[in-house]
């Protein structure tokens, strides 16, 4: 069991580096075929509007490495990005662990607080469309987690900013210096999740309630509440368990639209503002930590999983 479970963790981890080393390269190399020069937009920052002269954009650009061959650029970033040294961000001029390190704990405890929520509120429209699956309540809840997914995430935040900040006034809609500020964006980066994880924890519901040893369960007498909360609801923890990795790369990237929309700072908004200014460096380090964090939780999951459900081991 020890030496399955060690060669398991080390085909993840090798799977996980070969993923992450493949998103490096893309993105370094798409970095490069993109239209705009950042050089060029710091220098004209740096200036205050004056036309950079050619010597100093050709100084700049020695200074980020921009001078040299492609393939000696791509093995010099490579290298870097091993040692930890990220660079300097073209536009800031602030080393990139820096601006990351600063950027990274607000996203954190927004995605945790949406995952969070919307893990709770799933399992409480699972639960309801399933427990009394032929009534007409349970069949119009069921019908909420489709409609949570297909909501555009920005028009969710829009209209909770509109309701909550402008309309009663009780909760603030943009920045991030008070605790309640985080409320409004978790509730919008929520909605996506709770949809997503609802479908699949009511499948997972439907699915065991079909099974026999439920039957069993309610020959010893046990109630209909009983029976459902105690073995079909943890029937569905392994499937919720096994889209955590997705639902990670889901807030993550939901974290792009939400930071912008409710003026926080974060990993999401940082990636925006990196994008808009070709701020080269910062680009290529947020999408590859984001990257990093998604393989990271998804071989997590993937070596957690069968040891937690016996089920699963004889197919891993």
């Amino acid at each position: 069991m020890t030496g399955r479970l060690a060669r398991r963790i080390g085909s993840r981890l090798t799977a996980g580096a070969a993923v992450v080393w493949a998103v490096f390269t893309l993105v370094f190399l798409v970095l490069r075929v993109l239209p705009g020069d950042p050089v060029s937009l710091a220098a004209d920052a740096d200036s205050g509007g004056a036309p950079p002269s050619p010597a100093t954009l050709a100084a700049l650009r020695a200074q980020y490495g921009l001078d040299r061959p492609l393939w000696q650029q791509y093995l010099s970033a490579v290298g870097d990005f091993v040692r930890g040294d990220w660079g300097t961000s073209v536009v800031s001029g602030r080393p990139v662990t820096t601006t990351l390190l600063d950027a990274l704990p607000s996203t954190a405890v927004l995605a945790a607080s949406a995952l969070a929520l919307g893990a709770v509120v799933a399992f409480g429209l699972a639960f309801a469309a399933t427990y009394r699956p032929n009534g007409i309540a349970s069949r119009v809840i069921g019908q909420i987690p489709s409609v949570l997914v297909s909501l555009p995430t920005f028009a969710v935040g829009l209209v909770l900013i509109q309701m909550f900040a402008f309309g009663l006034g009780v909760l603030p809609g943009f920045g991030d210096r008070a605790p309640a500020s985080a409320i409004l964006p978790a509730v919008t980066l929520a909605v996506p999740i709770a949809g997503y994880l609802g479908q699949l924890m009511a499948s997972g519901m439907r699915e065991a309630a079909a099974q026999p040893f439920v039957d069993v369960a309610r020959a010893t007498g046990a109630s209909d509440l009983t029976v459902h909360l105690r073995h079909v609801a943890p029937a569905a923890a392994l499937p919720t368990l096994s889209a955590l990795g997705v639902l990670v790369g889901s807030a993550l990237a939901g974290a792009v639209v939400v930071e912008t929309v409710f003026s926080r700072a974060g990993l999401g908004r940082l990636t925006q503002q990196a994008v808009a200014a070709h701020d080269g460096p910062v680009m290529l380090a947020t999408v590859v930590v984001s990257a990093a964090i998604f393989v990271v939780v998804t071989a997590a999951v993937d070596i957690v999983g069968p040891l937690v459900d016996p089920r699963a081991r004889s197919t891993s």
